[in-house]
């Protein structure tokens, strides 16, 4: 076909529910755009304590969020996802999450102890699950020369503090 003949082609005209679709996808893209900061300020803050760590630790662990959402069909619960980077022998210092988080290692080893458990190590995708009100006394890169990083998936109650220090 020529230029000439594709400019001439007729399309036929969208239909009226294809129309309203486009405009409610984009009247929930702008206010999911418009919610989505302050959501994501909400959540660092609740995880601002996950990486707070002794002087001994690397300066390099830090806590990225990823993304967050309300659970449409459980009500009341949040699905909160994270990105955990330790530098080498970099640590948190014992905490308890606020509902069930999975977490699934995309670098490194990470050791891992749940209170009363065993000291574990865990490899690139290898995952470990907490339970609601566990202790995770030990959570640390199992290296002192390469970092290591895990995904982790909270599921909690919409508003709570995802991440408790102990003391």
């Amino acid at each position: 076909m020529t230029a000439m003949s594709l400019s001439a082609v007729q399309r036929p005209a969208p239909s009226r529910s294809t129309a309203l679709a486009v405009v409610a996808g984009l009247a929930c893209a702008f206010a999911i755009g418009k919610t989505l900061p302050l959501t994501m300020d909400a959540v660092s803050g609740a995880l601002a304590p996950l990486c707070a760590t002794a002087e001994e630790s690397s300066p390099l662990d830090k806590v990225e969020p990823i993304e967050s959402y309300a659970l449409p069909n459980v009500p009341g619960k949040r699905v909160t996802i994270v990105r955990v980077t330790y530098g080498p022998g970099g640590f948190s210092r014992p905490h308890r999450h606020a509902g069930s988080v999975t977490a699934y290692i995309t670098k490194g080893e990470i050791r891992s102890q749940l209170g009363g458990g065993p000291v574990e190590t865990f490899g690139v995708g290898q995952s470990f699950f907490e339970p609601p009100g566990s202790t995770h006394l030990v959570s640390a890169n199992a290296s002192t020369t390469e970092p290591a990083e895990l995904i982790a998936v909270f599921v909690a109650d919409e508003g709570a503090q995802l991440t408790t220090l102990l003391e």
